[in-house]
């Protein structure tokens, strides 16, 4: 054999002896079946191979074929019409199931009488009924006779007969299950009437606050409405007033309320929700809450209140929802230093409400706090009985509800007991907005810093006070500065030398300032006092005219330029009130018996500042003048369910049923037509008996191409085909060759 040859030994397969296979059992890759791969001339065994016989599906018995048959024609056909079948079966449920338990029966039909029948009809009708049902034993079941005399109590009634007959309102429907419970088995004659009470309301306390259409339309255009829709002859409507009435009072100054009755037809219209049959009604029932947000009077931008009525809930949902107004947290006692005090804003005033409830806070609290959230922050403490001492030690406060307003350190807080309203509110936080020593952006706290804000507070204070000032300095030196701060030419403020780096060392160029301005470098703060004068040139701005830059440079040059004469002290000496005071004094002095060059800068702009959430605020529902994607949602399967109840879509079906069965039927039963080619297009194509034996053909081929292609790369083995050069190998009795 030439080296390099290949050469394989072919393998027989021996059968070894053992019971007979069941052909039944289902075969699989088991040892049931074993075969011994052994060497011509050998007796040892190389390779054991379990095979897995390959038999072909059953066929079925010729006399199943017509059935078969039948069965498979009537699958396609079923199939063919599976979608008329599904609308027929869709028009049917509907029609059966869905309409009946949309649409009940009206009380006008169980009194046999059209909608809309007058009152005189209804009891001519009931009459009628209870007459005949005696002599003829009709009304001897007392189901029976509750339905009648349900009908007959609420269309007999004005106010009730209204309701039902515009908007569908039947306040008492459950007393019919109740009534049937508690009487049933018994005759009729045993039930106690009347089955309907009747609502005593004050009619004096709903008129005060009643509106109608003219009042909605001659409001101003920006102002959001909250209404509530009521019905003078309701019980329940009744029992709600009183949370209306304080509803209203905590909404006054924030919003525009008003009660509406159902007999303000015109204007409950406007407000109610309507079917796909044009039927107006109220969701929920009444009473009712809607609103509309500021500057939008259109229905599209309705919104309506689904939870339960209560004061609480009511304001919360109309304060967050309509008004987008932020919601104010509540803190305890170990949290409220950490969670807010420490991360609020220095220059910010703390607002600290307590409350013995626990209610939320009210709009106009809520208003206050985004009006004013540039100046302070609030929150919410719950008064606890337990705690009363540590708030009156740390702040003086005895009892709830109480406000309570921090300012700078060293400052003695405001502290106010008792309920509020709106304009007192209001007007406490506008006086009490700044902090006595304002400050040019937030900044960092420290024990350095609080000491030469609480010393600034003391001068400001003295110098503010006329009084004081002989005794601080009997030479009067402080006089200078305290008539500046009496005409408001001197103002105390105080910056943040971290943030406000750039603007800091514009005022402080020396070799130290770079222990107050920038990042802190050291454990303790280093605070510095200056002074800035300001001189501005009346008459340059006057007689400026207005020019293009020439260029860029020119451009920037006269960017935000200042045409001011700015001069600039630092304070060099001790913390002494009285050697401050009379620094600042002297400086004041000076600068007015000098005049300063007039000359053009560019002051550092100041490092805006940032938006830090100071309250958790309300989503924003209201997107411009409709309603937000939340009650857009809502409505849109609102809608959904609503459509459902019209009638119309049965008939809709039931039609397009029919008219898809029809084509399909068409279609499937028009005759099929082959065109018959010309003699000349017969004689160029081939015979179509000889098409399907050549497609075969080609499938066959590409198999095979598709077979060797994979087998090609593949290791060799001994299922795989013969080479071409190889050849067997012949054998000996030895196994060592």
């Amino acid at each position: 054999m030439a080296r390099g040859d290949w050469f394989y030994r072919r393998p027989e397969l021996v059968l070894r002896p053992g019971p007979p296979p069941d052909l039944k059992a289902p075969l699989s890759r088991s040892a049931d079946c074993q075969m011994d791969v052994k060497l011509a001339n050998t007796s040892r065994p190389l390779l054991i191979v379990p095979l897995a016989l390959s038999l072909p599906p059953p066929r079925a018995p010729a006399r199943l074929w017509p059935e078969m048959a039948r069965v498979s024609s009537m699958l396609t056909t079923v199939k063919a019409y599976s979608v008329p079948l599904m609308l027929f079966i869709g028009a049917m449920v509907y029609q059966l199931v869905v309409i009946p338990n949309t649409f009940p029966r009206s009380h006008y039909d169980v009194l046999g009488l059209k909608r809309h029948s007058s009152m005189q009809e209804v009891e001519e009708a009931y009459e009628k009924l209870v007459s005949s049902g005696n002599s003829d034993g009709e009304l001897q079941k007392s189901s029976e006779f509750i339905k009648i005399r349900y009908a007959y109590e609420l269309l007999t009634n004005p106010t009730w007969k209204r309701n039902y007959d515009t908007f569908g309102i039947e306040e008492q429907h459950d007393v019919i299950e109740e009534a049937k419970q508690k009487y049933a088995g018994k005759s009729y004659s045993g039930v106690h009437l009347p089955l309907l009470d009747a609502a005593a309301s004050d009619s004096g306390d709903q008129a005060s606050n009643a509106i109608t259409l003219k009042d909605v339309l001659t409001s101003e255009a920006d102002s959001p409405w909250l209404f509530m829709i009521y019905s003078s002859g309701s019980k329940c409507c009744a029992h709600r007033f009183d949370i209306w009435k304080r509803i209203a009072a905590l909404l006054d100054g924030v919003a525009n309320t008003g009660a509406v009755e159902l007999g303000e037809v015109q204007l409950a219209a406007y407000l109610a929700e309507r079917k796909p049959t044009g039927q107006l009604f109220y969701r929920n029932g009444i009473p009712s809450i809607v609103a509309f947000p500021p500057q939008c009077r259109n229905a599209d931008c309705l919104v309506r209140f689904e939870g339960e009525l209560s004061t609480d809930a009511v304001t919360d949902w109309f304060a967050t929802t309509i008004l987008s107004l932020p919601r104010i947290r509540y803190y305890s006692k170990e949290s409220l230093g950490q969670a807010f005090m420490a991360k609020t804003s220095p220059h910010k005033v703390k607002v600290i409400l307590f409350s013995k409830t626990g209610e939320r806070a009210t709009p106009f609290v809520r208003l206050a706090a985004k009006n004013y959230w540039s100046y302070a922050s609030f929150a919410f403490v719950l008064w606890r009985e337990e705690e009363s001492s540590f708030w009156w030690n740390a702040f003086e406060v005895e009892s709830a509800p109480a406000i309570l307003i921090l300012k700078d350190p060293g400052i003695k807080p405001v502290v106010h007991h008792g309920p509020v309203n709106n304009s007192w509110f209001s007007n406490l936080i506008e006086q009490n907005k700044h902090q006595e020593l304002p400050q040019l952006r937030t900044g960092r706290l420290s024990r350095e810093l609080n000491e030469m804000r609480q010393t600034m507070c003391r001068i400001r204070e003295m110098l503010s006070s006329d009084g004081e000032l002989s005794s601080v300095d009997n030479e009067e030196s402080s006089i200078h500065a305290a008539v500046a701060l009496k005409v408001r030419r001197l103002t105390f403020t105080w910056l943040n030398g971290e943030s406000q780096e750039k603007y800091c060392l514009f005022y402080l160029q020396s070799e130290t300032s770079y222990d107050t301005c920038g990042p802190r470098r050291d454990i303790a703060d280093v605070p510095r006092l200056f002074i800035v004068r300001y001189k501005r040139n009346s008459t340059e701005e006057n007689t400026e005219v207005k020019k293009n830059p020439r260029n860029m440079w020119d451009a920037l040059l006269n960017e935000d330029a200042d045409p001011a004469a700015q001069l600039v002290a630092r304070y060099n000496g001790s913390n002494e009130i009285p050697e401050i005071s009379k620094w600042i004094s002297g400086i004041i002095k000076d600068g007015d018996s000098r005049d300063l060059p007039f000359y053009r800068t560019k002051t550092p702009e100041l490092v805006p500042e940032g938006e830090e959430p100071m309250f958790s605020k309300g989503a924003q529902n209201i997107l411009s003048r409709s309603t937000g994607m939340t009650q857009k949602i809502r409505g849109f399967i609102r809608g959904f369910f609503d459509r459902l109840g019209d009638p119309r879509i049965g008939p809709f079906l039931l039609l397009g049923a029919l008219m898809s069965f029809g084509t399909i039927w068409l279609r499937r039963s028009k005759p099929s037509q082959p065109s018959q080619p010309d003699q000349s297009e017969q004689s160029s194509q081939p015979d179509q008996s000889e098409q399907p034996s050549r497609k075969e053909e080609a499938k066959t081929r590409r198999r095979e191409r598709r077979r060797t292609t994979s087998k090609k790369d593949g290791p060799s083995s001994i299922t795989d085909a013969e080479p071409k050069n190889a050849y067997q190998m012949p054998f000996s009795d030895s196994d060592s060759e």
